[in-house]
């Protein structure tokens, strides 16, 4: 089932209305002619400003800004399921902007990511920089070091998987210099 963004669709019925509307109208004032030029230059203005507003469609709110020690950019970070003694698995969303990484890292129990929209990138050391799309799915093993993150002009979000949290979490590391992003 395709998903309809339904504000879009609005602002499209709007725009082909309007566009409708004055091809009808051969015989009206200059000033009506202006105004549904007018109208149609805004609808079309608001049409590509929703479309660089919502490029990415997110599912949860960005919620809080990673700290500077462990991000390069902006990534922001909302937790869906703590750990507990039952469920030993964290699980939440990131949001990395354009040109947003991770430092190195590891996850004593592993990781797993699932890309739920936009492009970015994941590279485990000693191999190549991979690309990750929406519909991926990266299993990084336990205690390697990785990173991860957007691509230079498109923001990525990605659900993170923690599993055996008894283990430990996270365990940060330098950051990924701007020669290893850009390979």
């Amino acid at each position: 089932m395709k998903k309809i963004n339904l504000r879009n669709s609005l602002l499209a019925s709007s725009l082909f209305s309007v566009l409708l509307l004055g091809s009808c109208k051969e015989n009206t004032s200059t000033e009506t002619s202006e105004t549904t030029s007018e109208e149609t230059a805004q609808t079309e203005t608001s049409i590509s400003e929703e479309s660089e507003e919502s490029e990415l469609d997110f599912i949860f709110p960005k919620e809080n800004k990673g700290p500077d020690k462990t991000f390069t950019g902006n990534a922001y970070n909302i937790g869906l399921v703590a750990p507990d003694s039952t469920y030993t698995t964290a699980v939440g969303n990131v949001y990395f902007e354009p040109g947003g990484r991770s430092n190195w890292h590891t996850h004593p129990g592993g990781q797993i990511l699932i890309i739920t929209d936009g492009k970015g990138y994941h590279q485990i050391e000693g191999q190549p920089k991979e690309i990750m799309e929406k519909g991926d799915v990266i299993k990084c093993p336990p205690n390697t070091r990785h990173w991860h993150g957007a691509s230079q002009d498109t923001g990525v979000q990605q659900m993170y998987i923690v599993p055996n949290t008894e283990k430990g979490v996270v365990n940060w590391m330098e950051a990924v210099s701007d020669e290893v992003y850009n390979q």
